[in-house]
């Protein structure tokens, strides 16, 4: 486990403490997030803790291409109850996802000083958003890192039944469109595994992280 301080680097995932904690320390700047995201490496800490940086020996994970909706999933998204968008407004979902509550935690990992960070990011094309809306209301929606050919979800929320699935589903459907090789769900929960999801190995997912077409 490495300690960073203002120089700007990460040591090699094959570093990674068996807790899955690689480096603490050193800052959210724009530089340094993306660096991680591009090196396999995402932040999560609680507020009041220094930051924590985590490259975790298995990597929850979709393929795109193999995602296949549940019927009732399909029928919800075909009875047209939500309006889907991208984004439109990532500060609000963001927001929202700090704000919900979640079984068996106390407190949010989205800090303040996050917010702002992740925001700067969206600014400038690497954070995305999608938003879930009923009657003008927003409802329900997620975000993340785009590399390009992969997408790294950070958090997702909903304020009403489904409403997460659909801006999960919806985000799945972009993917396959353009062609991503894989969403990044980071680590295991019931919830991810019944959209689909699963764990690949730390090498397996790196290996996709760096492929670049020839």
């Amino acid at each position: 486990m490495h300690l960073l301080d203002k120089e700007l680097w990460f040591p090699p995932v094959s570093e990674t403490h068996p807790s899955g904690i690689i480096a603490v320390g050193g800052d959210l700047s724009t530089e340094r997030l993306l660096l991680a995201y591009n090196s396999g490496i995402f932040p999560w800490f609680e507020d009041g803790e220094p930051i924590t940086w985590w490259s975790p020996d298995d990597r929850m994970v979709l393929f795109p291409d193999d995602f296949k909706p549940s019927k009732s999933m399909r029928n919800i998204l075909n009875r047209n109850i939500f309006k889907v968008t991208f984004n439109k407004d990532f500060r609000a979902v963001i927001s929202n996802c700090q704000s919900a509550k979640r079984e068996g935690q106390n407190g949010t990992w989205i800090t303040d000083d996050m917010i702002e960070a992740y925001c700067k990011l969206h600014e400038l094309g690497h954070a995305k958003s999608v938003e879930v809306w009923q009657n003008d209301e927003l409802v329900g929606g997620l975000y993340g890192i785009d590399l390009g050919h992969v997408f790294c979800g950070e958090s997702m929320f909903s304020k009403v039944s489904n409403a997460s699935k659909v801006a999960f589903v919806s985000l799945v459907n972009y993917l396959k469109e353009h062609h991503y090789l894989l969403l990044d769900c980071q680590v295991y929960n019931e919830h991810l595994e019944s959209l689909g999801c699963g764990e690949i190995d730390r090498d397996d997912f790196m290996q996709i992280l760096h492929y670049r077409p020839k």
